[in-house]
């Protein structure tokens, strides 16, 4: 069986709700039912299929993908939904749910992905200096196309910043050459200079660190992640490994600090 016909037979299980039915769900979410959540999602699954056939002409777009993203959207519309709105839940929903589809679709053909409002932006401001052209034979100024658009002209500057187009970097320089645009991109991952100053750097923090008391080098070694933990010890539970207050931890830190200082000082 297909798998969108097999996904629409499993949620046609779950029953549509009457207007009754959302308000009372609706009283339960804000009384922080997660359930009443989970009920309000699953009656609506349809909505999103409903929604999503507006895509499945779009190659390259998987029609399950942009239902999952619709999901997304209608958990979101369903998690903010209040019956003071005084409107159907689809209703309230059905704007959530083509936001979230628009950004994935829009992300998804994107060579290179943007904010979605930029995307559309972008998209508007390709189109007026396309027409632009079309009447006056060249290119629409960053002014012209804040009239023509109603937006300030420092955006349509930046805008015009995000415009790209794609290129292969194996495609030759030039006819006299067997360069590609590849070989002409520097290599900055490696740079002796830097290398030569990040392990003078190490060094020196060894040395400052070697230069304070056993306890004191420990506190600072765990308070400031020198060990790159997931978890930072807070005062207390570096008290109970070292064997003494939280508070003394804390004074510890505080002269170990002001000796990193005069030291770097020095």
């Amino acid at each position: 069986m297909d798998l969108l016909e097999n996904y629409v037979r499993q949620i046609q299980r779950y029953k549509l709700l009457d207007a009754q039915q959302e308000r009372q769900l609706s009283e339960r979410i804000e009384r922080g039912d997660k359930a009443a959540v989970t009920e309000l999602v699953n009656a609506n699954l349809r909505l999103v299929v409903n929604i999503s056939k507006k895509f499945m002409k779009k190659s390259g777009i998987s029609v399950m993908d942009v239902i999952q993203e619709g999901n997304m959207g209608l958990m979101a519309a369903a998690a903010k939904y209040h019956h003071s709105f005084n409107t159907r839940f689809s209703t309230y929903a059905y704007p959530w749910i083509l936001q979230y589809m628009l950004r994935y679709a829009y992300n998804k053909t994107s060579a290179i992905a943007l904010p979605h409002r930029k995307e559309e932006m972008l998209r508007r401001m390709t189109k007026a200096n396309g027409n632009f052209m079309a009447q006056y034979g060249r290119e629409a100024s960053s002014e012209e196309l804040s009239e023509i658009l109603g937006v300030a002209e420092e955006e349509i500057k930046s805008l015009r910043s995000f415009s790209y187009s794609v290129t292969s970097i194996d495609i030759v320089c030039s006819d006299n050459s067997s360069s590609t645009i590849g070989d002409m991109i520097p290599d900055s991952r490696y740079s002796p200079e830097d290398n030569f100053l990040k392990e003078e750097e190490i060094s020196g923090l060894h040395r400052m660190l070697e230069s304070l008391p056993d306890k004191e080098r420990k506190v600072v070694y765990y308070r400031y992640n020198f060990g790159c933990d997931l978890h930072v010890p807070t005062l207390r539970e570096l008290s109970s490994r070292l064997g003494v207050s939280a508070e003394t931890v804390r004074q510890m830190e505080i002269r170990a600090v002001r000796k990193i200082r005069q030291y770097n000082a020095s």
